[in-house]
């Protein structure tokens, strides 16, 4: 099968691809290289099975080509990070939208099987364990921390208008904070900015008070989940949520890092307004519910948290910790 992964030189994109490649797939990375690094697929770059085409996927006419030369689309490339949202919204906002329009035109034509990486962060500020079907609470609109939200859902909706309306095999799913190597910190992701500071002797700073929850997968699992809805095809039209049920508060987070690292750093705590100004919310809690992913297709996350830092402690002791922060 030939893959196209658009943000393939990404974060999760670049695993991906690694793991496409290892089971004998082709694969071409579509990456404009904003917040994806060349260097993530560099080992890649020396097979013949990779191809890393630098454009944006907003671009229709790249879109169009690169659609039409493969066999499976697997869309990653968005805007990243609550920093980078805050900041850009209007432009964030276009660049989730667009994208995953051309992706989905292009698509249309041949029918092409469409993967559609969504995001915890559709469900807003709803309490509880969060199933696929639960109802969406979200901020004011004129707060932009919920641009990511809102282009996220109008992504989705795309997905599922095109698999009842014109036949494209579309799935979504919806990650909470995948983590693990070559994640970095710069666009506000916790774990990497923890143990980055841990390894460097600097204050842990906590955005709030701390209390707030939430659940982290690694990368490898995450992965794993994607070639598994792909490869069950009751997951056509539908939605999962891609996660761990491992609750953790963020100062526990720290905390655990602080150990995991033998670090003599300290945790601080800061506002919201300190670091977003006026345009950021945050919700107490975010817990996924899985039971549909793993009743689907049996899959479960194999790491558990204090592997996941360990690992990240490793990956940031191998390429310095100051690269994690961007």
């Amino acid at each position: 099968m030939r893959y196209l992964i658009t943000g393939g030189a990404g974060f999760i994109g670049s695993h991906l691809s690694e793991a496409l490649i290892e089971r004998g797939d082709d694969v071409v990375a579509l990456d404009d290289l904003s917040t994806g690094a060349a260097s993530n697929v560099d080992a890649l770059r020396d097979t013949q099975r990779f191809t890393l085409t630098t454009g944006n996927v907003t671009d229709e006419a790249v879109v169009d080509r690169l659609v039409a030369e493969c066999d499976v689309v697997v869309h990653l490339a968005s805007a990243v990070g609550v920093k980078l949202i805050v900041e850009h919204p209007a432009d964030s906002l276009r660049t989730i939208i667009a994208g995953t329009e051309n992706v989905l035109q292009a698509a249309k034509r041949d029918r092409k099987t469409v993967f559609v990486a969504s995001t915890s962060e559709v469900y807003g500020k709803t309490s509880g364990r969060m199933h696929e079907n639960a109802d969406r609470v979200l901020g004011p609109t004129s707060v932009g921390r919920w641009a990511y939200s809102i282009g996220k859902s109008v992504d989705e909706v795309l997905a599922f208008a095109s698999w009842r309306e014109y036949g494209v095999p579309t799935i979504v799913a919806r990650f909470f904070n995948t983590v693990g190597p070559r994640q970095s910190g710069a666009y506000g992701m916790v774990l990497p900015r923890f143990v980055a500071s841990a390894l460097l002797g600097r204050d842990l700073e906590i955005h709030g008070t701390g209390r707030q929850t939430r659940c982290f997968c690694d990368v490898s699992d995450t992965v794993r989940a994607i070639l598994a809805l792909l490869g069950e095809p009751k997951a056509v039209g539908d939605v999962c949520n891609v996660g761990s049920e491992e609750e953790v508060s963020i100062s526990e987070l720290a905390d655990r890092v602080i150990a995991a690292a033998g670090s003599s750093s300290s945790r601080r705590e800061i506002t919201y307004d300190q670091v977003y100004g006026d345009q950021y919310e945050d919700m107490l809690r975010r817990v996924p519910d899985t039971a549909k992913i793993r009743s689907l297709t049996g899959w479960a996350p194999v790491h558990d948290l204090d592997s996941i830092i360990k690992r990240t402690i490793a990956y940031a002791t191998e390429v310095g910790p100051a690269t994690l922060l961007g």
